[in-house]
């Protein structure tokens, strides 16, 4: 599975980014999707996840409320829409899929296989 994540960029404090990561090489549908960001001198953090089916979502407790995860498994692609952003989301965020049972997301980064290149997300106060 190859991930390509996009749609980072500048954002002063309270607005919006959407990101994607497309995926490729094999069948999305079965595969649960995670965002994970790391800001510098950081460890990488869980930020969202969603289950293959997509009823099933998981997020940070900081987050709740702003960002939200989503799929389009027709378009083999997972979306975090973030608003409300602050400059302690400032970080590079990353996609992340692997094969996961039917009714279950996965929150660690060990539960992942595949991971994108990551998108750079700098929100300025």
């Amino acid at each position: 599975v190859q991930l390509q994540a996009s749609g980072g960029g500048l954002v002063q404090a309270g607005g919006s980014l959407r990101l994607s990561c497309a995926a490729s090489g094999r069948t999305f549908g079965n595969y649960g999707m995670g965002w994970f960001r790391q800001a510098p001198g950081k460890e990488r953090e869980f930020v969202a996840a969603i289950s293959w089916s997509g009823g099933i979502t998981r997020y940070r407790d900081s987050v709740k409320g702003r960002f939200t995860i989503s799929r389009d498994n027709a378009q083999n692609t997972v979306y975090l829409q973030m608003i409300s952003l602050k400059p302690e989301d400032t970080a590079v965020y990353y996609c992340a899929a692997d094969w996961a049972p039917t009714s279950s997301v996965q929150t660690a980064m060990h539960e992942y296989r595949y991971w994108g290149q990551g998108t750079q997300v700098t929100v300025s106060s």
